[in-house]
């Protein structure tokens, strides 16, 4: 942070309070007040700066620089990934490759509970373990939306589906950033990976019965339960299994590979008794020969390939200082930002080629190429309309970190974190929402460990608990916030095409998320008082 105290009041619980304001009109504005979401992003704007700069007394040019940084990765790299994201969808619809995956899924199973395992948890598992920052999301709810069901329940499948793989999205990052930050008691990126098998396997398990709960009830459940089962199960186990041994690497994308592959073998020897469908249209299903069905899944292919690429250690090496491209990254340091005591200031990045969106990019460029149904131009224009139709939830989600960097280098993270962290022992009870906070201020589950791993660990050996178990905690708890996350939010209602019911779709998920979370406090104070 670049303030002298993060207690202006001289009072932590006022402090606290007066931090909070922001994620309290988030969410008023979102729900109470139902405003779309750019108009309650820029509300909420407005009041941060003024918090941040007359209360937390953030010098003027870091809150322009905090403001600044937030909208340039706003646009650079998560608006770029958002879109090349669905431009990677509209080519492979333009191509004829989709409907060929249409066919090839309800080939497996014309039951919209069996598409929705495949789709909503599975795939968007996969995509999770390979490339995180929204891509599942953005992906697997149009999938959905393109197998008929309802846009903003397809976006509200995939937020919670998110909650099962999160943790480990982007090949283990949030997990392993921890070994960066040199926590107190050397908590490692294994320890708490190790500490993980403890809560999250109750959760994996739970999210599959939850998603076929939600579509069709207890009914649903029962006649599918054991293709449930087998998703679930194998998912679990997998996950439970590399996180002791591996780490959190392949903890999300490996697991996901072999639930899709146990629950598509066993779905070609059994079917539901009743074949559920959201509507009474008569499906006809078109069977095309298994190269044919290998073809079309290829701009996937290219995104796995590209992404897992560019997630190699020593491919982003290669842009480190010193490395073979190092001169690709521009750094540029705002002016009046350059903090004596922190010895930095705020920084502007751009890393040109090594952005996840670039991997994405190759992948919708290989697949024109190779498909003789488009041709470059045709691929290009499709791309003026995705960011025709992406704008505004790009410029939400500028606005929303923005917000989330204020926040930070205000010092109104670390008011709360501390508050919350006075608590004494029942500390891990509320150790989660910690962890909530942060990955509902941020959009992401690294940024959340880089906040709050350090309060987490401290306050643990302060108290006596395991610190591994907490870091663990704020883990997960930030895991079920990315079911609400405002950047979430706008980057599912813009990938089914339902800019402006942001609101909606936040109070159709918010139940989950809070009850999930309530489980992992709970959980979590169970864990402290045996561990």
């Amino acid at each position: 942070m670049f303030v002298t105290s993060f207690d202006p009041f001289n009072n932590l619980a006022l402090s606290a309070l007066v931090a909070a304001v922001p994620i309290i009109l988030f969410l008023l504005c979102l729900t109470v007040f139902k405003m779309k979401g750019i108009n309650a992003a820029f509300v909420t704007l407005v009041v941060t700066i003024l918090i941040t700069l007359f209360v937390f007394k953030l010098p003027g040019a870091v809150a322009t620089g905090g403001v600044t940084e937030g909208v340039v990765q706003g646009l650079f790299p998560i608006g770029y990934i958002i879109i090349m994201a669905v431009w990677l969808y509209k080519v492979s619809v333009e191509s004829g490759k989709f409907q060929v995956i249409q066919d090839s899924i309800a080939g497996i199973s014309a039951d919209q509970r069996i598409q929705l395992l495949l789709i909503g948890f599975c795939f968007n598992a996969f995509l999770e373990g390979a490339a995180g920052f929204g891509v599942p999301i953005a992906i697997c709810s149009v999938l959905l939306v393109q197998l008929g069901f309802n846009p903003l329940k397809a976006a509200m499948f995939c937020l919670i589906a998110n909650g099962a793989s999160g943790a480990f999205g982007a090949i283990g990052i949030p997990v392993g950033i921890v070994n960066t930050l040199g926590l107190k008691g050397d908590v490692t990126a294994m320890d708490v990976s190790q500490m993980t098998a403890y809560t999250l396997p109750i959760i994996n398990i739970a999210i599959p019965f939850l998603l076929i709960l939600v579509l069709d009830g207890v009914k649903g459940v029962k006649e599918t339960l054991p293709a449930i089962l087998i998703s679930g199960l194998v998912y679990t186990a997998a996950q439970a299994v590399i996180t002791l041994i591996m780490g959190p690497e392949l903890a999300a994308l490996l697991p996901a590979l072999l639930a899709m592959a146990a629950l598509a073998i066993f779905c070609s020897k059994w079917q539901p008794k009743h074949i559920f469908r959201l509507s009474d249209e008569k499906v006809d299903i078109t069977h095309h020969p298994i190269k044919e069905i290998a073809l079309a899944w290829s701009p996937f292919y290219f995104l796995t390939g590209f992404v897992l690429i560019w997630s190699l250690p020593a491919f982003k090496a290669l842009f480190l200082p010193g490395g073979a491209l190092e001169k690709s990254v521009l750094l540029f340091q705002m002016p009046g930002t350059f903090n004596e005591n922190l010895q930095k200031g705020v920084m502007l990045k751009l890393d040109l080629i090594g952005a996840t969106g670039t991997a994405i990019l190759l992948a919708v460029l290989f697949t024109i190429i190779l498909s003789p149904k488009i041709n470059l131009g045709q691929g290009c224009s499709l791309l003026g309309k995705t960011i025709k139709e992406l704008w505004i939830p790009v410029i939400t989600i500028c606005a929303i970190l923005a917000i989330a960097k204020l926040t930070t280098y205000g010092g109104l993270t670390v008011a709360m974190g501390q508050a919350i962290a006075k608590t004494g022992s029942i500390f891990p009870l509320l150790s989660p929402i910690l962890g909530w906070i942060g990955v509902f201020m941020t959009g992401s589950v690294v940024n959340n460990n880089v906040l709050f791993a350090s309060i987490q660990a401290t306050a643990a050996s302060t108290i006596g608990t395991n610190p591994a178990l907490l870091v663990a905690a704020n883990t997960a708890g930030g895991v079920m916030a990315k079911l609400i996350s405002p950047q979430s939010i706008a980057i599912a209602t813009a990938a089914v095409g339902a800019v402006g019911q942001e609101s909606k779709l936040l109070n159709m998920t918010l139940k989950y998320s809070i009850g999930l979370l309530v489980f992992v406090c709970i959980w979590t104070f169970v864990l402290s008082l045996v561990l």
